[in-house]
């Protein structure tokens, strides 16, 4: 008899766990389970509050007409691409690509975060435990991918696939005028200047639209053909048709300027017949994404005049 106030005790403390479990799970409603580049999550069906970690993942959010609530920026004291418009105008900074901060994403109490395992595989086990989170596994090359995969776990995938395949129609239509040009892709760095190759954002862009890129620049000899090194004295690998060039921040387009007006730049064909076009390095390179390739082949339709 003396164990019966001990044994209701324990189902009244059973129930009320349980009653409390039952109230957790309905609250954080129906999932979905995502299979990403570090395994499995189980996702929100439509995730309100999100947190993005890689500039691709705001142009895929501004996309999709969604807002993120806080996203990592490229640099310290960047501001959002302008690209992209005011959408962006109430996201919170939580860091930068390579250095997030974890206590500005759990104060914005997120329920879904969306990174890249390239660039923050070592914050994933700190990530996780504050929302569910999907990395995807690469960057640049793998665009269109990340694009579907981070949509699916934003419940819009078929509306992702619907952009994608509007794009892709779109290249092949304002590429058909300019396939016997030749495109060149030059970027301006602090400490370096690059060419562009097949496998960046910008060249898969041209590639798409079916515009040949000077044998130089397709970079046959490497493995990673994002982009190849030159110098003021072989920039004349950058030749072409027609040049796309952009400066990345302050320093770089001091680089820019002083290769730009000096006689080695000069003497580049597309620079004699006035086809060398300086355009947005958001948009070029750091958008990576489905809006900022419709704002590519906007600079392509713009500025390429077609052989007859």
């Amino acid at each position: 008899m003396r164990l019966r106030p001990a044994i209701a005790a324990l189902l009244t403390a059973l129930t009320l766990t349980a009653c409390g479990s039952a109230t957790t799970a309905q609250e954080a409603g129906p999932t979905r389970t995502v299979k990403h580049a570090m395994g499995e999550t189980k996702v929100p069906m439509a995730p309100k509050r999100v947190v993005v970690l890689d500039t691709d993942k705001l142009d895929t959010m501004v996309s999709l007409g969604l807002t993120p609530v806080g996203a990592a920026r490229a640099q310290e004291n960047q501001t959002w691409p302008e690209y992209l418009g005011p959408s962006l105008s109430a996201t919170k900074p939580v860091g930068t690509l390579q250095q997030l901060n974890i206590e500005a994403i759990m104060a914005l109490k997120p329920d879904l975060i969306l990174g890249s395992k390239f660039r923050q595989a070592a914050f994933y086990d700190k990530l996780a435990p504050i929302a569910p989170t999907v990395f995807t596994e690469r960057v640049g090359v793998t665009w269109k991918e990340n694009f579907l995969l981070d949509a699916e776990a934003l419940g819009k995938r078929d509306q992702a696939r619907q952009l994608l395949d509007a794009y892709e129609a779109r290249a092949g239509e304002v590429g058909k005028k300019f396939s016997k040009l030749q495109v060149g892709i030059v970027r301006f760095m602090p400490t370096e200047i690059r060419m562009y190759g097949p496998e960046s954002f910008s060249g898969i862009v041209v590639g798409d639209a079916g515009i040949p890129r000077p044998e130089a620049q397709r970079l046959a000899g490497q493995e990673d053909k994002r982009f190849g090194k030159l110098s003021q004295e072989n920039i004349a690998k950058a030749d072409a048709d027609a040049i796309f060039y952009s400066a990345y921040g302050e320093a770089a387009a001091k680089t820019q300027a002083g290769v730009t007006g000096g006689p080695l730049w000069k003497n580049l064909e597309a620079v004699k017949s006035g086809n060398a076009h300086a355009v947005d390095d958001e948009i070029w390179m750091l958008g990576i994404g489905v809006t900022a390739a419709g704002k590519i082949l906007d600079d392509l339709d713009k500025h390429l005049t077609p052989l007859v």
